[in-house]
């Protein structure tokens, strides 16, 4: 499994970022997606979910401002992130697997940081 995500970098609260995942080593278009979060000194934290039928769960805090969606024609999974906020300051890893199965395994993660 490799997990190769872009898209990070530093925006001013209230800004947009867009992160994308390219996925390899696995049969992508039957595998749901997620992704997860890690602020330093703490745990991983689950962000979004997107099932192969395009159905997309979200943690309560990101309800609302984060979609995720896929294109299994690139192999992709996106994480567009709105109305974004400090504590949203975290590396954001791809994940392979759904909201009780995800593995960032293979993932090198994705610096967001934000700050004015």
């Amino acid at each position: 499994v490799q997990l190769v995500e872009s898209g990070g970098g530093l925006v001013q609260p209230g800004g947009s970022l867009r992160l994308s995942c390219a996925a390899s080593g696995f049969t992508f278009s039957i595998s749901p997606m997620s992704w997860a979060r890690q602020v330093p000194g703490k745990g991983l934290e689950w962000v979004s979910a997107i099932y192969t039928d395009r159905s997309a769960y979200y943690a309560d805090s990101m309800k609302g401002r984060f979609t995720i969606s896929r294109d299994n024609t690139k192999n992709t999974v996106y994480l567009q992130m709105n109305s974004l906020k400090p504590e949203d300051t975290a590396v954001y890893y791809c994940a392979k697997g759904g909201i009780t199965t995800w593995s960032v395994k293979g993932a090198q993660g994705t610096q967001v940081t934000v700050s004015s």
